[in-house]
């Protein structure tokens, strides 16, 4: 597959924490590269209906294994595979429940959330080598979820959950949205609930601090009068839990970033010095945001135009996750852009928990 190179110009804010300084006096970029480039990957081949891919994840082999999430019941979406060596894509499989956000356990299976709109609205364990999936947990309390989004695997194999709702008609049985936490013996545990819409999840490398993306954009996936009002949007912010040695919240959130009214953050991915890498959805200024554990913004990487505007298949460059490499791809980012996957060297290194061995 020939590449497709898109040259992107680096904004940094004037908050950096470090100076950075070379010696000619400018001022580096802590986590991008000087003319930094995003190379276009894949783009979706199938026909199917509107949608856009997601969940990048890397395998114990170095692929990187995505979503292609379409919008409607007519589309079962498919789970993809990128492999760096060959530069090509395969499908896994083209019926993969409305997967959303994927990441890989202890053991090397696949873990998929699978969102509503006719998806399973669940988390599936796949087994690469068969090809085939497993229920692990549909269920809090008795109650079908709302829409498992995305996810994140500590040390111990224990995956952290979110569970919001956007799109689907199917009725709703938890009347509230909620972070949980799959335990190996299989129990499920809540986390907490003191987040609007979460989304992006993920973990600091010490798992002392547990990271969620609050993107409420008002739809809740439940049909409404031709003639109503848009729905009402909500916090669009980034929030920080201190958790305990047990891996339960001790203290009260903090909030790292604030979008105000703009779309906020979607998925996101720590690397191995705790920073954070956000995929910011904004109309306005769309691209991956780098922050410090503290919040201090380090690096800004554009991936579409500024200043949009219009319904969703007009939109360019949105960013929806992200996700690094392992091995001699272990300072390249995988971001997954509208119907995409794009990668590009930093500066920094992943953090993979569950990959220790492999990295």
């Amino acid at each position: 597959m020939r590449w497709i190179v898109l040259t992107i110009t680096i904004l940094i804010c004037n908050c950096v924490t470090s100076p950075f300084i070379r010696a000619d006096g400018i001022k580096q970029n802590p986590i991008f590269p000087d003319n930094v480039k995003l190379e276009l990957l894949f783009t979706r081949q199938a026909k199917i209906n509107s949608g856009l891919t997601e969940g990048p994840a890397v395998a114990p082999d170095g692929s990187i294994y995505f979503t292609d999430m379409p919008f409607g019941k007519a589309d079962n979406g498919m789970i993809l595979r990128f492999d760096p060596k060959t530069q090509r894509t395969t499908v896994f499989t083209n019926n993969s429940g409305k997967s959303n956000g994927l990441a890989f356990d202890t053991n090397g299976f696949l873990i998929s959330c699978d969102g509503a709109d006719g998806g399973g609205r669940r988390l599936i364990r796949w087994d690469l080598k068969t090809g085939k999936g497993t229920t692990l947990v549909d269920r809090f309390h008795g109650k079908r979820f709302n829409a498992p989004n995305d996810l994140c695997i500590d040390s111990q194999g224990r995956i952290f959950f979110t569970d919001p709702r956007y799109i689907g008609d199917e009725p709703r049985e938890l009347q509230y949205r909620a972070v949980y936490r799959l335990n190996k013996d299989l129990s499920i545990v809540e986390i907490t609930r003191d987040v609007e819409k979460p989304n992006g999840i993920t973990l600091s490398p010490d798992e002392r601090t547990l990271y969620v993306g609050d993107h409420n954009n008002g739809s809740d996936g439940i049909n409404v009068a031709p003639n109503a009002p848009p729905p009402t949007k909500g916090a669009m912010k980034v929030y920080e839990f201190p958790l305990d040695k047990n891996g339960f919240v001790s203290g009260s959130r903090r909030t790292l970033v604030d979008f105000g009214k703009q779309a906020g953050c979607d998925g996101m991915t720590v690397d191995s010095q705790g920073n954070l890498y956000l995929t910011c959805r904004s109309l306005k200024k769309p691209g991956l945001m780098v922050i410090d554990p503290h919040g201090k913004e380090l690096a800004f990487l554009p991936t579409g135009p500024t200043n949009q505007s219009g319904e969703f298949e007009d939109w360019k460059g949105i960013p929806s996750n992200v996700e690094f490499g392992i091995g001699n791809e272990k300072n390249v980012l995988y971001v997954t852009i509208d119907k995409s996957l794009y990668r590009v060297r930093v500066k920094t290194e992943g953090h993979h928990p569950t990959l220790r061995r492999k990295q």
